[in-house]
């Protein structure tokens, strides 16, 4: 048993594992976020408490407590969620400038630098792998059995994504303009399987359903949609669409060129200046 001044081993965050000399490379979408890190932070919706409620119940043990490695961390916005949940959680991201932005805002937190094609833990150390909106940037063939070889025998692996509900009619009204905008700006992005982007029901910047994200064959997933709303300046969700990869790769002038117009179709729709956001977080749980 831990005494007073002894930390519990079990209730520590795993410990990094040498990193293999031969890291995976980072799609360069995937890091073309490094470039809008603060501005991501800042500006991309959280997650409400009903969701880690949901991964506590689908991983069939608290958060408190947990080992926890969130793959794919960004600027930490679902690793300060685990962390304030009681978890001992580990931070991985690739990209330096998220990372950096991550430890500007999280100083005390553990991060290391890696992705999920090649986790840099040790195997059976950790309690819940998670990754918030950003399994699609992985190799899943070879993510899902490093998440496997991670995680200890009955750990879950967890994946979530918030997706703009588009049974509410003006999320649907932007998305068609979106899908209409990159389909001309950016066409190879546009259609099914292709990942993190515009797809073919909606585009990068709203997300796609849980069907789009190429879930690894040969583990049992649990599904669950957890529905929510925030309210924000009209200013925090433009910046919020902005800091999407498909803007972000497509250049300055043509993105600030839509999201001036699209200032304009939600200034009159939203005359106050304040944005209501609805979600959906679609969450996928499989246990080892």
């Amino acid at each position: 048993m831990a005494t007073k001044n002894t930390p519990d081993p079990s209730s520590q965050p795993p410990p990094p594992h040498p990193p293999s000399p031969h890291p995976s490379p980072t799609p360069p979408r995937a890091l073309s976020f490094d470039r809008a890190a603060a501005q991501y932070g800042a500006a991309r919706p959280g997650y409400p408490d009903a969701l880690l409620d949901a991964v506590e119940e689908l991983a069939g043990r608290p958060l408190r407590g947990a080992r926890a490695l969130d793959v794919g961390a960004g600027t930490g916005i679902s690793t300060r969620r685990l962390r304030d949940r009681g978890a001992a959680v580990v931070a991985v991201e690739p990209g330096p400038g998220m990372a950096a932005e991550l430890r500007r805002t999280l100083p005390d937190l553990p991060l290391v630098r890696g992705d999920g094609n090649r986790l840099p833990f040790a195997a059976g150390s950790a309690d819940l792998i998670t990754y918030a909106q950003s399994w699609h940037w992985t190799d899943s063939a070879r993510a899902a059995p490093e998440a496997m070889r991670v995680l200890r025998p009955g750990g879950a692996l967890a994946l979530w994504w918030n997706v703009a509900d588009p049974d509410v009619g003006w999320i649907a009204e932007q998305g068609g303009r979106l899908l209409s905008f990159f389909a001309a700006e950016l066409p190879e992005l546009v259609g099914p399987g292709a990942a993190g982007g515009p797809a073919a029901a909606n585009t990068g910047a709203h997300g796609s359903p849980v069907s789009a994200r190429d879930l690894p064959a040969g583990l049992s997933f649990v599904h669950r949609r957890v529905p929510w709303t925030r309210r924000v300046p009209l200013d925090t969700h433009l910046a919020n669409l902005g800091s999407h990869s498909a803007f972000l790769i497509l250049g300055d002038e043509p993105a600030q060129r839509f999201l001036s117009e699209e200032r304009e179709h939600l200034a009159r729709r939203f005359p106050d200046g304040t944005v209501e956001e609805a979600y959906v977080v679609e969450l996928s749980v499989a246990i080892r």
